[in-house]
């Protein structure tokens, strides 16, 4: 098992998955390799920070997070080496090719990035919705050999098959209101793991997420204050989506941008799945009308 998290900021993967994440470690070992991919130089999201200071205590932070997860970590380079600037990524062949490059490197069985609004109601932070609209663009032409060679020059005479992942959509909160979701994964066994490796990020969540305001929060002082904010994160979630439960839950949903999947397929992959939280039978509809298209 290969899983791929593409997404645009340093702690993005943490709040959103994690967990399963961990459930796989955990449940296969050596079998199971993971690695997350940021998107953006993360210098912007600071209010007494220099840009070339955030930047560098983040990367840091992430790091950290890596070590305790057990997951590889990247940031992604546009073919000329440049990291994207935070808050200004674009799609276009940089960030296409990039991608393209990435994901054909790693070869993932599983891909998740965050979903695009279609509630135009629905807020977003601009660097989410364009990671993922780019995953969306350039999902067709991960088995494209010659799609980025002018970028990345091969031998096109002498092509080797790309792996093309099931691509699965994350929860994203900037998106508030406006969720669905397939699958509902119980994370209450790793939500420990979950406080530790989200902890690693101190700028984040003791300095910039209580100032900018939006997550009515006071700075944690320790971990365990920490664990305690984070439950009631997890819980307001369950709330907003419907799942009546005081465990914790990470929620993703099925798309058709890769390999469209078999739902015995993903009730088997998935750890902890909860079908009573779950959306099997509407999803099995789903697939079922894909795969004969």
């Amino acid at each position: 098992m290969k899983a791929l998290f593409v997404h645009a900021h340093f702690d993005d993967f943490e709040f959103v998955a994690s967990g399963t994440f961990e459930h796989w470690r955990r449940q296969l070992g050596d079998q199971f390799t993971a690695k997350v991919l940021v998107c953006t130089d993360g210098q912007a999201g600071h209010h007494f920070r220099t840009r070339e200071e955030t930047g560098r205590l983040r990367l840091d932070e992430q790091q950290r997070s890596a070590e305790i997860g057990r997951y590889q970590f990247d940031v992604l380079r546009l073919p000329d080496g440049r990291v994207p600037r935070e808050g200004c990524l674009q799609v276009g062949p940089p960030l296409l090719a990039a991608l393209w490059k990435a994901i054909r490197d790693f070869e993932p069985d599983y891909l998740f990035c965050p979903p695009i609004a279609t509630d135009t109601l629905a807020g977003v932070h601009p660097d989410h919705a364009t990671v993922a609209e780019a995953v969306r663009q350039v999902a067709y032409m991960i088995n494209v050999p010659h799609a980025f060679t002018p970028e990345y020059p091969a031998d096109e005479t002498r092509s080797e098959p790309r792996h093309t992942p099931v691509i699965i959509h994350v929860y994203d909160g900037y998106m508030f209101g406006s969720h669905g979701f397939d699958l509902a994964v119980d994370v209450e066994e790793v939500f420990p793991h979950i406080a530790a490796v989200t902890w690693c990020h101190q700028s984040q969540i003791r300095e910039w997420l209580p100032w900018v305001g939006r997550h009515r929060m006071e700075p944690p002082a320790t971990l365990e204050a920490w664990q305690e904010n984070l439950r009631v994160r997890f819980l307001r979630r369950n709330v907003e989506l419907g799942i009546r439960s005081d465990r914790t839950h990470e929620v993703f949903t099925v798309t058709a941008w890769g390999t469209v999947p078999e739902a015995e397929t993903l009730l088997r992959d998935f750890p902890h799945l909860v079908p009573a939280h779950s959306q099997i039978e509407r999803l099995r509809t789903r697939l079922e009308r894909w795969r004969m298209s």
